[in-house]
């Protein structure tokens, strides 16, 4: 009886493969996209790439504890700015600056630039935890300011911040590179406002980043290795409040909402006993007025990726859905700004990678018009106070071994 049993396996066994042999035309032919329905896009140059700026500024740095700093010197000198000064505290982080920038005018204080009536703008990458008071003394200066992310790392700073701008009208600006900096997350913005997947129901960033970067760009954060204040959550806030404020800020600008909470929210120390004040995984839940959000966070990405991280957007509409990814196309290709779009009518692909970034030149138009057109400075400190919470609020989570 077992012998038969095992012949009758055997045997439809053997029909069954092939049998789905003979189908796997069929089945790949049922399966197969219609190339009506599939469209490869890429964005033309802007015809006025090398305009002259419309608006000039004198801006100065102070502070250059994160590399960040490079992009927004790059940034505001787009826009027309005009780089007279810079002061930094670490020895090394100078050397570099005055490296890439040789004929900046290094002075030796904070003072020395705040104190200077002829600048207008101050930028920033000092250590998070003292970005948003120096960002204070600026603003009674009488001076606008421009802040690296995390722009604060208490709900206190955030008081103190707000209440400036109440006081002295001046600008305080969070350049939250993941969204400004990244022209895809730029055309992302684009196409919702036109109406493209309808409305935003839901976004959900998926942020991982890498510690120590092997072989890319001398001016990127951890290309030379990390400071000490890396690895201290008061110092840098927690993950959810430095790498999570730009994820926050996508989340708001994207759904649209004015009002948001934090649902839920978890870091933890998996990988780096070493360093017992690190938070290597995050991730935290929001609800908006206007749409949900969800939000990871690591440090855990490969040498093999090639870059510091794949960082990736998803945003969920009622007429389709978009994704962005940021800085490569996994194993397909080296280069970033790759949008795909899904509607009711066809599956797209764009390349981003002409277009222009509006931030600069909006920022430096807003300072000479007093204007808030490059950024919300109610949305951006609501951003900055909702990672606070989340920090706050988050469990500690453990992982056995």
């Amino acid at each position: 009886m077992a012998s038969e049993m095992f012949g009758r396996r055997e045997f439809l066994r053997a029909v069954g493969s092939a049998g789905l042999m003979a189908r796997v035309p069929a089945l790949a032919e049922m399966h197969a996209i219609d190339p009506s329905r599939v469209a490869y896009e890429s964005i033309e140059p802007a015809q006025e790439v090398d305009a002259k700026p419309k608006y000039s500024i004198k801006f100065a740095v102070c502070g250059m504890s994160h590399d960040h700093i490079y992009g927004m010197v790059g940034a505001i000198q787009r826009g027309g700015g005009t780089l007279v000064a810079a002061y930094g505290e670490e020895p090394d982080k100078v050397a570099g600056f005055k490296k890439r920038f040789p004929d900046v005018k290094m002075v030796t204080s904070e003072d020395a630039i705040l104190e200077d009536p002829s600048i207008q703008l101050v930028l920033s990458s000092t250590i998070p935890d003292q970005r948003a008071p120096l960002g204070v003394r600026a603003m009674k200066k009488g001076k606008d300011f421009l802040s690296d992310k995390p722009g604060a790392t208490s709900l206190d700073q955030i008081d103190q911040l707000r209440k400036t701008i109440a006081e002295t009208k001046r600008i305080y600006g969070i350049l939250y590179s993941e969204r400004f900096e990244v022209k895809a997350a730029v055309k992302a913005g684009e196409m919702i406002k036109a109406g493209a997947i309808g409305k935003v129901i839901q976004t959900i960033n998926i942020a991982p980043h890498q510690i120590v970067q092997h072989g890319v760009d001398p001016y990127a954060g951890g290309s030379g290795g990390r400071p000490e204040w890396f690895w201290d959550a008061a110092r840098y806030g927690g993950i959810l409040v430095d790498i999570g404020s730009h994820q926050v800020d996508q989340f708001l600008y994207y759904t649209g909402s004015t009002q948001a909470e934090v649902v839920a929210s978890q870091v933890a120390n998996v990988n780096h006993s070493q360093r017992p004040k690190f938070q290597d995984f995050g991730d935290m839940m929001l609800r908006g007025d206007k749409g949900f959000g969800y939000v990871r966070l690591d440090w855990f990405t490969p040498d093999g990726l090639g870059t510091w991280g794949d960082g990736r957007l998803f945003i969920l509409g009622t007429n389709g859905y978009i994704e962005v990814r940021k800085y490569v196309d996994v194993a397909r290709g080296k280069q970033g700004n790759n949008l795909f779009i899904v509607d009711k009518d066809q599956a797209r692909y764009i390349d981003c990678n002409n277009l222009m970034l509006p931030f600069g030149p909006q920022f430096v138009s807003d300072i000479a018009n007093r204007t808030h057109t490059a950024q919300d400075q109610t949305q951006c400190l609501l951003a900055a106070e909702l990672v606070v919470r989340a920090q706050m609020k988050a469990q500690h989570a453990t992982l056995k071994a």
